[in-house]
């Protein structure tokens, strides 16, 4: 089990963490409204009467954001409530019209669900573990404040009012910034997977609120949690935590109180600060919504979410494993994110089609290959590198030639380098610029009897028992061969003539 303790001056602290994830859904159009979603518009451009609260205005449900909210609780093996309802919660803000946000508090759409994370050892995950999800539950979001748009006045886009958002509330089971950081990682890759949202928190569209409290190492009682709202990256997920548990325990060994309190993340000094007091359900004075009607799904609509669905991080992982023999690490880091296992598996049915052999027989091959050597070709060649000439069909050739003995690693790797830097055919580059591996045994038997010739002292010493003179023997034939040998077929007629 890994452990994140917090060795104070009075003794060792624990860290309980959970989690709410705001996912933008996936849709042309806002949650009750037909206006658009688009990111990037100019302010106040894409709101209906609706999003606006006109009087009169009634709200409709979009069955497309009703429908991603409940294929995600399905990838999270979540229950899905076919009768739910909407509610408001109240409060005045400047960026909320109506005065008020249409939620889900009593009878959200999802219900308990569990999600996976894997062991990581050098995150400091020591097992896999299982982080318990309590619900899912759909909203509407809120518009934004700009305050640098005047040097007295803030201003008010209402682009997001009205755009649906997911809830998606954590058990309090994580431990550490590490499982913390893992369980966004995983339901932002399921998020993607399943197209329900498309994860990038840099533009607000997944955002977290973390809540964090501590107690004495070995100790069951919760305690007094504070809530850092809105915190958009993997990164600063773990940084709050890491901050927020160690100012509490200061608080704690100084004979403080921690207060219940919400906070906010200032990303320049890694630090939280207060916003406001952490407010309660009946704060908020929620009631159901007048206006909308309760949501009830029928089988055939819950048989179409759950058809719909693709195969998930966690079978794909398993089935490179049992089916493609891949190392688990190789598996893991091929299914984390949707593009990664997309560009593999085209890259995999290319090369499988281009060689002749069958997927699994060349699988750890274009693994290695999509994993390591190709980003580190590119990562070498930096702006260089033009990725549009990186096609399946031209990788897919060089690890044929490479399959077929034709080439070395070292020289997949230069002709993969010209390939991005000018285009072209990986064999004709390989012609052109001599790159092919000799498998002639004729000129490579021969330039081996010249070695042994001119090296007979260390030809006895290798029979008489030191075999590390072999790679000596190798080393001097790939010189003569000005490296272009194949080296299965150096080590063979090595092997045959030394004896």
């Amino acid at each position: 089990m890994s452990t994140y303790t917090i060795h104070g001056a009075t003794g060792e602290w624990e860290v309980v963490i959970g989690l709410e994830v705001h996912a933008q859904v996936t849709s042309n159009a806002k949650l009750f409204s037909g206006a658009s979603t688009a990111f990037g518009a100019e302010p106040n451009t894409q709101v209906s009467l609706v999003d606006a609260a006109m009087p009169g205005m009634l709200p409709v449900p979009n069955r497309e954001c009703i429908r991603q909210a409940v294929r995600t609780g399905m990838a999270i093996e979540a229950e899905i409530n076919k009768w739910s309802r909407f509610d408001r919660k109240n409060y005045f803000y400047a960026d909320l019209p109506q005065g008020y946000q249409i939620s889900q508090l009593y009878h959200p759409l999802v219900g308990e669900g569990q999600l996976l994370i894997e062991a990581d050892e050098k995150a400091g995950i020591a097992e896999d573990k299982v982080i318990g999800i309590e619900r899912i539950h759909v909203e509407q979001d809120a518009g934004k404040l700009m305050h640098d748009q005047h040097p007295t006045m803030s201003y008010v886009d209402l682009n997001r009012s009205g755009v649906a958002l997911m809830e998606i509330v954590s058990r309090p089971h994580m431990r550490s910034p590490a499982e913390a950081g893992a369980y966004v990682r995983k339901l932002r890759s399921i998020l993607r997977y399943v197209g329900s949202c498309d994860g990038n928190m840099e533009e607000g569209s997944m955002r977290a609120d973390v809540n964090v409290s501590v107690r004495r190492a070995g100790t069951q009682e919760l305690g007094t949690r504070t809530e850092t709202k809105n915190v958009n990256s993997v990164r600063f997920v773990m940084q709050v935590i890491e901050y927020e548990a160690n100012r509490q325990v200061d608080v704690l060994e100084s004979g403080g109180t921690v207060d219940q309190e919400t906070r906010l993340f200032d990303v320049a000094t890694g630090t939280t600060r207060t916003m406001r007091s952490k407010e309660d359900a009946h704060d908020y004075r929620y009631f159901p919504d007048p206006d909308l009607l309760p949501l009830v799904l029928d089988d055939s609509f819950l048989e179409e979410c759950r058809a719909s669905l693709p195969e998930l991080p966690d079978a794909k992982r398993q089935r490179y494993e049992s089916e493609l023999g891949l190392t688990p690490y190789n598996a893991r880091e091929l299914t984390a994110e949707v593009e990664t296992f997309a560009r593999f598996e085209t890259l995999l049915a290319a090369t499988a089609a281009t060689i002749g052999k069958p997927e699994k027989d060349v699988a750890t091959q274009v693994a290695n290959w999509a994993l390591s050597v190709a980003p580190g070709v590119v990562k070498g060649l930096g702006d260089e590198a033009d990725l549009t000439n990186s096609t399946p069909a031209a990788q897919a050739t060089i690890l044929a030639m490479q399959d077929k003995g034709e080439i070395s690693g070292g020289q997949a790797k230069e002709i993969y380098e010209i390939v991005l830097r000018q285009g072209g055919d990986p064999e004709a580059i390989a012609d052109e610029k001599g790159l092919k591996q000799v498998s002639d045994t004729g000129a490579i038997e021969a330039a081996i009897d010249g070695i042994i010739a001119a090296n007979a002292d260390k030809v006895e010493e290798y029979r008489g028992g030191k075999d590390k003179l072999f790679g000596f023997f190798v080393g001097q034939t790939m010189k003569a061969m000005q490296g272009k040998a194949n080296p299965a077929v150096v080590n063979q007629i090595l092997k045959d003539k030394l004896g």
